[in-house]
């Protein structure tokens, strides 16, 4: 069986997205992979997009079709499916599409420094202006050289420094170990945000060794992307702050005993309350009405949503004066 099995999980609603993203795995310069692609029941449907690769190529391709469970129920079912013997699972999002050393500087790095959950750096985007390379990790979080070609680094504290900025992180960029995808999931419950920072410290914790390359793995391709596609007025942005504000509180559990953790963890909590209720008030201005079923729920959960309710209230009567 394969070294690597490639999981993509797929909902498209226009033709070539994926076949984009299969040409990019196609191209790698380590060729020892195969590939599950799980349909999530998408509107363009997946095997429509596997009628223009070779015979070999599909033969290298496992199609799961599955009802609708959001991209961390995708992932899951295919890290579900990974072949027994296979070491190692890697990550694509369909509107992704990766670089050709990816999977060459991965095993590299894995094998080389026995490590189970390695990261590579998003290539330069300026839609995607807030990713940094992980060598800028040097200087802010005291990463360490332990590769020089290609640049791998580890930093003292991964967890700690991941949950203060997050930003260097994504899953087209992700790779791990069998110890760690035999046992970690994601939380399906938590689709349109967050599920994949909560999967992030989990495959840390549970990781013996994870590192990070600074060379780029992956680049952003241009299909949908269903977290960036919604905006603040947006129906669907009160429930992806929610999943956000649910993510961050188990985070928070996770790191009890941790305070300066635990004041990362708040801050980001705190954000996301802010963000929710801005978005709320204005469709209160522009005479809609607010979600207040999910405020309700978010409030029973999060006591502190009403007192951000009184602190924007005030600060507005303030600012007003």
């Amino acid at each position: 069986m394969a070294t690597f099995t490639v999981i993509i999980p797929f909902y498209q609603k226009e033709a070539g997205v994926l076949m984009r993203a299969l040409r990019s795995i196609f191209a790698q310069t380590y060729a020892d992979f195969d590939i599950i692609v799980v349909d999530d029941e998408s509107p363009y449907p997946g095997e429509r997009e596997l009628e223009g690769l070779s015979a070999d190529e599909r033969a290298r391709i496992t199609l799961i079709k599955q009802p609708n469970g959001g991209p961390g129920g995708a992932r899951n079912t295919g890290l579900d499916n990974i072949a027994a013997d296979t070491r190692y699972a890697a990550f694509l999002d369909s509107d992704d599409i990766w670089l050709p050393t990816h999977l060459e500087n991965a095993h590299k790095a894995l094998t080389g420094l026995d490590a189970d959950c390695y990261w590579a750096s998003m290539q330069a985007d300026e839609d995607f202006y807030y990713h940094f390379g992980m060598a800028k990790l040097r200087e802010e979080a005291g990463a360490q050289p332990v590769m020089e070609n290609p640049l791998v680094l580890e930093v003292p504290d991964l967890a700690s420094t991941m949950l203060k900025n997050w930003s260097f992180l994504h899953l087209s960029c992700m790779v791990i170990g069998r110890q760690i995808f035999e046992t970690v999931r994601f939380d399906p419950a938590l689709r349109l945000a967050a599920e994949d920072v909560l999967f992030f410290c989990d495959c840390i914790l549970a990781a013996k060794r994870p590192v990070l390359c600074d060379d780029a793995g992956a680049g952003r391709g241009r299909g949908i992307n269903i977290f960036h596609s919604i905006d603040n007025q947006s129906p669907q942005f009160l429930r992806q702050q929610f999943n956000t504000w649910v993510a961050l509180d188990r985070l928070e559990q996770r790191f009890a005993r941790r305070p300066n953790d635990v004041a990362s963890i708040a801050s980001y909590k705190n954000t996301a309350r802010r963000q929710a209720l801005w978005s709320q008030a204005g469709l209160v201005r522009k005479r809609k009405v607010p979600d207040l079923s999910t405020l309700a729920r978010w409030a029973w959960r999060d006591p502190a949503l009403i007192r951000t309710v009184l602190e924007l209230g005030t600060g507005k009567l303030k600012g007003a004066r």
